[in-house]
């Protein structure tokens, strides 16, 4: 790939970027389907199934950059995934509601807001874990990242049973001029949909499996293609894998959250945002697998500064989630605006850190 010419690499990038986008919106219609189908939308293995299959991109990355031992790349693609999508939520406030109130007053749930602390809770988590022991546990699990694993999946056990109720509220837990509906009430309309056309739930495995296989494919793709523009255009791994790259695996998070918004669904687009966000650092402990390195140890303070800003950014729709602002700027809410500065400035920041 490092041998193809700059402008056929751009074609290779471009292309995966939009098979990524095709592939990963039917990905996410068919893991919706099947998980209303065999009973597991609200079950633990649903959320599970859920988190994968919409991070199969980031996923195909990491393996990728870490079996050829390209860890800045991978590093920069999870955590700056995570800033960005994060910032997704702007672009789904500005052309998804336009003039109908900020997102975060009309997606205003407990449960969205204990998704949102398990994101700062795993940042957290890495950002710690740099500087605690490297010694592997049993001679051979890095012990971190290990844990980073083991506190996404204790948290999210902890919001399935908060799905099903808190005890400490008796009229549920989002506010009564919020979302009408239940939360992912729009899954539910895809599986009537796809019932009405007949679809199989065979047909619709298929199509998982197919999509999926596109998008691991694609996601190669990415990042070969974009490890290789980076070096040609001499920018870094961590700073290309933290936009550019973040920005290209993203695509179907934007036209799932769209579609979601569009079915006045707001929850499900801030629930897929935190969702995904959660479990992208789990991804450390796969590239700490395939790589044999310490990953989060050997982690530049860049890698750290991206961490940091994930939580700033998380946190800023927290409190647009607790307080719910009415008013808009620029057809968003004031969050949405405090989130869209804030990751332009860290961005930038980005660069003199890298330098640094």
């Amino acid at each position: 790939m490092h041998t193809l010419p700059l402008p056929l690499l751009a074609v290779v990038f471009l292309a995966a970027a939009l098979a990524t986008w095709l592939a990963g919106t039917r990905l996410s219609a068919a893991t919706d389907v099947l998980s209303t189908r065999l009973g597991l939308g609200e079950a633990l293995s649903g959320m599970i199934l859920l988190a994968i299959a919409t991070n199969l991109p980031e996923l195909a990355i990491t393996v990728s950059a870490s079996l050829e031992h390209n860890l800045a790349l991978a590093v920069g693609n999870i955590l700056g995934g995570i800033a960005l999508q994060t910032v997704v939520l702007v672009f789904l406030d500005v052309f998804g509601l336009k003039k109908g109130g900020p997102l975060s007053s009309k997606a205003a749930s407990l449960v969205i807001v204990l998704e949102g602390l398990l994101v700062v809770t795993v940042l957290a988590l890495a950002m710690v874990g740099k500087q605690l022991s490297s010694a592997p546990l049993f001679g051979w699990l890095p012990p971190v990242e290990t844990l980073i694993a083991a506190a996404w999946i204790g948290g999210v056990y902890l919001i399935a049973r908060a799905r099903k109720g808190l005890p400490w509220q008796e009229r549920g837990f989002a506010p009564p001029d919020g979302q009408r509906e239940r939360l992912g009430h729009s899954r539910v309309k895809k599986h009537e949909t796809f019932e009405k056309q007949g679809i199989t739930t065979g047909r619709v495995a298929v199509r998982f499996a197919v999509s999926a296989a596109v998008t691991l494919v694609a996601g190669v793709a990415l990042e070969l293609s974009g490890g290789a523009i980076a070096t040609r255009l001499g920018i870094g791994g961590l700073l290309f894998g933290a936009t550019i790259l973040a920005a290209a695996t993203a695509l179907p998070e934007v036209a799932t959250g769209m579609e979601a918004v569009k079915l006045h669904d707001y929850q499900l687009a801030f629930s897929d945002i935190f969702g995904g966000n959660a479990f992208l650092p789990v991804l450390f402990l796969v590239a700490a697998l395939l790589s044999g390195a310490n990953v989060l140890q050997q982690a530049p303070k860049a890698d750290i500064y991206l961490a940091g800003l994930g939580i700033l950014l998380t946190v800023v729709y927290l409190v647009g989630l607790i307080f719910r602002p009415r008013r808009q700027v620029l057809r968003m809410g004031i969050d949405s605006l405090c989130v869209l500065v804030v990751y332009v400035v860290g961005v930038l920041g980005l660069l003199f850190v890298s330098k640094g």
